[in-house]
């Protein structure tokens, strides 16, 4: 064999060095991709940056960035990153960097002068944080008695310290478990009576009479409206809703119409946190409109990645009892509870027409972003946190136990034994009087389907057990009330074990609380159990691999061999 020429040796040597390279090249791109598996890349949603603090100020803001309504609708952002998004605002602890405080504005929005405190328990701002009240079993859930609020209080000037019931009226913090399929139930049910007003209407003005028609929405009576031929209505004979026809949800009132219009109210009343869509995109109020040196504090697409979060959380189910015996006396409770008449209005299912919970509502006050143009939805039976909605054709079944309307719980004053305990309200809070009763004693059905995880009861929260929250029902549930209590004591167990078994259920997706990201600020903060073993594992199969390869046999006459 030849000696190697000198040549041969160069090109040897610029040979190995290109294939170490290529080795080295393969090698970090396959630890770029692992580290990227493993940690995640930055949420396209945090991708814009967070508000400044002042200058020469050394701390950070608590929301890492903030999202606009083009990411959503568009498609830039995937769901689980909406979602991710959404529960990083609910759960932030805001800070006065972010825009928390409000010291030109109340709670519901009007201008003051900067001289209120910057928290206070009664008008507020009351709270840091969504998950500060919304914690049980865990965020976004209910709160206990500590985290009651006080409605109306927020819009006093100047503030009140007082918890007197004239000022405002005190209410327990509810789980939001389950609220994309009842603001969907009562969107459906709204444009039943809305297209049941109109043919009133038209049948009306067609025959020069006056009609009445019977407002029913999901079998469920709402009174009655008559239309005269003017093209005026009567609408004295409506039950249980407003005369605008639009079945409101939320607040224990039943007067906020979704988890949109219920978001906007809260950020601003509880946290100080101004939403664009109400304040600086507001020819009236403009930007920075409560002075406290930041601008668009939650933009139109924050609000809408906080309320699909509320909206996709998890629906509460059923915990039957394993032992056989504890089995029956649930079932028996529910057949107890039904034959008492508690189900006339704990309405144990109603059925969606579209099983799809899309973004924003039509229904939407005006001063709620509610562009249909640039609306989202997602399947309530497929997706988000779960458990998720039964389907059921191209619809779904919602077993809440509500039917969506209010009534009155208290009974006459000059009844012998009258039960008034829920009547412990003095404003009404936009409730019209019914039946010859002031607005204020009016509440809508409370939901069931979480009553097992949602103590304390009763619109204070100042009830303990469920036995105590059935027996001061009174008013129109006094017939039932007075059943219960007059019930064998096994019975009346049977049905506060039935009751315990409605509750907020594990999640059971990816985008559940075992695996969703919680907040931060900072993208990278969050390494998931899997990314934990994963990237210690395939690190070192990596360099077992490269050093395999380093052994490996190069031939330097390789160039030699072939001349």
């Amino acid at each position: 064999m030849d000696k190697p020429s000198s040549r041969n040796i160069s090109d040897n040597v610029f040979m190995l060095g290109v294939d170490l390279m290529g080795r080295m090249r393969s090698f970090v791109m396959a630890f770029f991709v692992v580290v990227v598996l493993c940690l995640g890349f930055p949420s396209h949603a945090n991708a814009h940056e967070p508000h400044d603090c002042p200058e020469g100020y050394p701390d950070t803001p608590a929301i890492s960035g903030h999202i606009s309504q083009a990411q959503i609708t568009s498609g830039d952002l995937s769901f689980q990153e909406i979602l991710e998004a959404g529960k990083h605002m609910f759960e932030a602890v805001f800070n006065s960097c972010d825009g928390q405080g409000r010291p030109s504005s109340t709670g519901t929005g009007e201008h003051r002068e900067a001289n209120q405190p910057e928290f206070t328990r009664v008008s507020a701002p009351d709270s840091n944080s969504c998950m500060g009240c919304h914690n049980q079993p865990r965020s976004g859930g209910g709160g206990d008695f500590v985290t009651s609020v006080f409605v109306l209080g927020q819009s006093l000037d100047p503030v009140s310290e007082s918890i007197n019931p004239e000022f405002s009226n005190e209410r327990n913090t509810l789980g939001m478990f389950g609220s994309g399929p009842i603001e969907m139930l009562a969107r459906e049910m709204t444009t039943d009576l809305h297209r049941i007003r109109e043919e009133a209407l038209l049948e009306s003005a067609a025959s020069n009479e006056l009609v009445t028609m019977s407002l029913l929405a999901k079998g469920i009576s709402f009174g009655q409206i008559t239309a005269n031929p003017d093209g005026s209505l009567d609408l004295s004979q409506i039950e249980g809703i407003d005369s605008d026809l639009i079945i409101k949800p939320f607040h224990q009132a039943g007067v906020v119409v979704s988890i949109r219009q219920f978001t906007n109210n809260a950020m601003n009343h509880h946290h100080g946190m101004q939403a664009e869509e109400r304040f600086d995109l507001d020819p009236l109020k403009g930007e920075d409109y409560d002075q406290d040196g930041v601008e668009r504090e939650l933009t139109i697409g924050d609000i809408t990645a906080v309320t699909l979060f509320q909206a996709s959380l998890g629906v509460p189910g059923r915990v039957i009892p394993e032992d056989a015996d504890e089995h029956a006396i649930v079932l028996r409770g529910e057949d107890v509870f039904h034959q008492i008449g508690c189900t006339s209005c704990h309405i144990p299912e109603l059925r969606l027409e579209n099983r799809f919970y899309s973004e924003p509502n039509p229904y939407n006050p005006s001063d709620n972003f509610s562009d249909l143009d640039q609306a989202y939805s997602y399947d309530m039976t497929t997706q988000g946190e779960g458990p998720y909605l039964d389907r059921e054709g191209e619809g779904a079944v919602v077993r809440a136990y509500t039917d969506f309307k209010r009534h009155n719980l208290c009974d006459e004053l000059d009844r012998s034994e009258s039960i008034r305990y829920y009547c412990n309200e003095q404003l009404a809070q936009d409730r019209p009087d019914q039946d010859g009763k002031s607005g204020e004693e009016f509440f809508i059905t409370r939901k069931l389907w979480d009553v097992g995880s949602s103590a304390p009861y009763g619109h204070r929260g100042d009830l303990t057990t469920i036995t105590d929250a059935i027996l001061n029902h009174g008013g129109e549930a006094r017939e039932a009330q007075d059943v219960f209590a007059n019930l064998p004591l096994d019975d009346q167990e049977a049905v506060v074990k039935f009751l315990k078994t409605l509750q907020v259920l594990p999640p059971v997706s990816s985008l559940g609380e075992t695996a969703l990201k919680t907040a931060g600020t900072r993208d990278w903060q969050i390494i998931s159990i899997s990314g934990v073993i994963l990237l210690p594992v395939t690190l070192i199969v990596l360099a077992l691999w490269y050093r395999r390869l380093d052994k490996s046999d190069i031939p330097l006459d390789k160039g030699a061999d072939e001349n």
